[in-house]
């Protein structure tokens, strides 16, 4: 198969970012900053630990060898199927969603997921590939990974199954870590539509949340601050199931509330996106849009109302 590269455009928006004495002077009641909340640092999807971004083993990234002994099977002629709520997904020969990861590079070409990562996430090798209808034959290529096996690329990007898809139009592994998301043909990231950083869904059991631009829900965490500036009590592996959400520019949002919209950066160095001065997170146990299983978690953690309140919370 012939090799081709495709540069990827990485769109960066500019962060409005407003000052904190003005943006986030005055509270609403609602709790301080305080301890890690001791169950957000359990494991998702019983896959055990939660290291290296993939959801599965103990983090080692060493066992090549027994990687390549367990080769996955060839891709096949790849198909476009459509999906009710990512748009149009790439699959192989079989129906098997394909998947892309976010430490991945594609310009140029680089896999990182090895060792344990590659058994939760079999990469696709490059040879016995076609393009089916839909697919343009020089979004095709491959890349030489680190135990010299090659791997198929889409657009630039690794391609990889997902072991816990065991049927075909299974995609349980769109979402997971916050970092695998299903494929589109043309090698991007797949969704039904083109969202803002931020907007607004309306749920039909929590009503209108707040979503991210892959749509997928928003969360609080209770005992982070706002006032008077945002204070963000998730940390070390409380991050591994609550990912953050990183900064959008506020003319990249709809629909939700304006004041207090802003970033702030966190202890490690990384900026934090905050709706009404409030940290904001999305949850790597939500596989696909739409999916609400964070809401309620530890008593602690809930979808966001486009005004940055917490949805859901019982009355006391």
């Amino acid at each position: 198969m012939k090799t081709s590269w495709r540069s990827a455009s990485l769109a960066a928006g500019a962060v409005a970012v407003l000052a904190l004495t003005t943006a986030c002077g005055q509270g609403d009641g609602s709790a301080k900053a305080a301890s890690q909340n001791v169950g957000a640092t359990a494991p998702v999807g019983g896959y055990g630990s939660t290291g290296g971004g993939y959801g599965i083993g103990n983090g080692s990234t060493t066992d090549q060898s027994a990687a390549a002994q367990a080769r996955p099977a060839p891709a096949g002629k790849l198909a476009v199927t459509d999906n009710a709520e990512l748009g149009k997904v790439l699959t192989d020969g079989s129906g098997r969603t394909l998947y892309r990861f976010d430490e991945d590079t594609a310009e140029p070409s680089k896999s990182t997921c090895d060792g344990d990562c590659a058994k939760a996430w079999p990469p696709v090798p490059a040879d016995d590939v076609t393009a089916g209808a839909g697919i343009e034959p020089s979004e095709l290529g491959e890349v030489t990974r680190a135990d010299g096996t090659k791997q198929l690329t889409i657009g630039g990007w690794p391609a990889y199954r997902y072991a816990k898809d065991t049927a075909a139009g299974e995609v349980k592994g769109q979402g997971v870590k916050g970092k695998w998301f299903a494929l589109a043909p043309d090698g991007k990231k797949a969704k039904l539509a083109d969202l803002p950083g931020l907007s607004v869904r309306k749920d039909p059991n929590l009503g209108d949340i707040v979503v991210d631009r892959n749509g997928m829900t928003v969360y609080r965490f209770l005992k982070d601050q706002a006032w008077p500036k945002p204070v963000s009590a998730c940390t070390g592996a409380c991050l591994e199931k609550w990912p953050v959400v990183e900064p959008v520019a506020a003319d990249d949002t709809k629909g939700v509330k304006k004041k207090g919209l802003m970033s702030f950066t966190r202890p490690d160095g990384a900026k934090q996106q905050t709706v009404n001065c409030w940290p904001v997170y999305t949850f790597s146990g939500d596989k696909a849009p739409g999916d609400i299983n964070g809401q309620g978690v530890g008593g602690t953690w809930y979808a966001v109302a486009p005004d940055g309140k917490p949805v859901g919370v019982p009355k006391k």
